[in-house]
């Protein structure tokens, strides 16, 4: 061993370990041996863990950290590394810190000074966007939708406009509403359902959002699902905007840009842009309205 490791092995220090989302064998052999080596392993659950611990022979304590107790025993968490405990965080699968109550433990390990590393590895969102043959140089990862009826409808109006790929998360029981709702909001898109990744029954079906609500209306989901959403064409999008601008009146479409705040010149200047016409233009024809 080096001397750069003996000096990180004595102080304390929160190590982020990717764990399998499915088939064991998907663990890398650093994270096995920094999970032998650290001193106290901190898991989403711990019994859910130990069939990890078990399989590849490892001894380290273990103390949960979920999503009821990550404040304070972030704290108390913190307060072990401050005195020199190296700890590992892992999930009950995939990388720590995405779609997990992690994100706090590392907010409060930077705040008092811990120092953090992340060891990559198994990740369900790059997993299926990998899979599902969608475009993967832009995307965004919205994980679970939110389960409040306002929060919801306000992230499914946003996604009307989005362009980038979008993955999500779902479970079972709430796949049929969760298509529903995205193909009320969004019309027909391409879609890839990934099911059970890594994992023995794995599927992944290359569908429209149209054909998946059909699909699951006559078969009980099982498992668990990541869902691969195309983007919104720019294209489509663009030509939606300017339908819109046209249906209004010049007078109505400089008031839509001094309603959010801007001064004449720069709402003309906005103006011209949707409108794909110069300043001049705007201004010659306001004065003739």
């Amino acid at each position: 061993m080096d001397n750069w490791e003996g000096e990180i092995k004595m102080t304390g220090m929160l190590y982020l370990c990717a764990t399998p989302i499915g088939n064991l064998e998907d663990i890398t052999l650093r994270v096995l041996e920094t999970l032998k080596d650290v001193d106290l392993i901190a898991a989403e659950d711990t019994r859910h863990s130990r069939i990890l611990m078990e399989r590849f022979d490892i001894h380290t304590p273990l103390t949960s950290y979920h999503e009821h107790n990550k404040f304070e025993k972030a704290e108390i968490l913190v307060a072990k590394m401050q005195a020199g405990l190296r700890i590992a965080l892992v999930t009950d699968a995939g990388t720590p810190g995405i779609s997990d109550p992690g994100e706090e433990l590392v907010r409060q390990c930077y705040a008092s000074g811990i120092p953090v590393t992340s060891l990559p590895g198994p990740s369900a969102v790059v997993t299926a966007l990998t899979l599902s043959g969608m475009s993967t140089r832009r995307f965004c990862f919205e994980a679970f939708l939110p389960s409040d009826k306002k929060a919801r409808r306000q992230v499914l109006e946003e996604l009307r406009e989005e362009t980038r790929t979008t993955v999500f998360y779902e479970a079972p029981h709430r796949l049929r509403k969760t298509l529903e709702e995205l193909q009320d909001a969004l019309g027909d898109r391409r879609l890839t359902v990934c099911r059970e990744l890594t994992k023995r029954f794995e599927e992944v079906m290359c569908i429209t959002l149209p054909e998946a609500v059909e699909y699951f209306q006559e078969r009980e989901p099982r498992g668990e699902y990541v869902l691969v959403l195309e983007g919104r064409s720019r294209q489509g999008l663009a030509d939606e905007k300017a339908r819109a601008w046209e249906e209004m009146t010049l007078s109505e479409h400089l008031a839509y840009y001094q309603a959010k705040g801007l001064d004449k010149k720069e709402a003309m200047k906005q103006m011209a842009k949707d409108r794909n016409c110069s300043r001049r233009d705007i201004y010659q024809a306001l004065l003739s309205e």
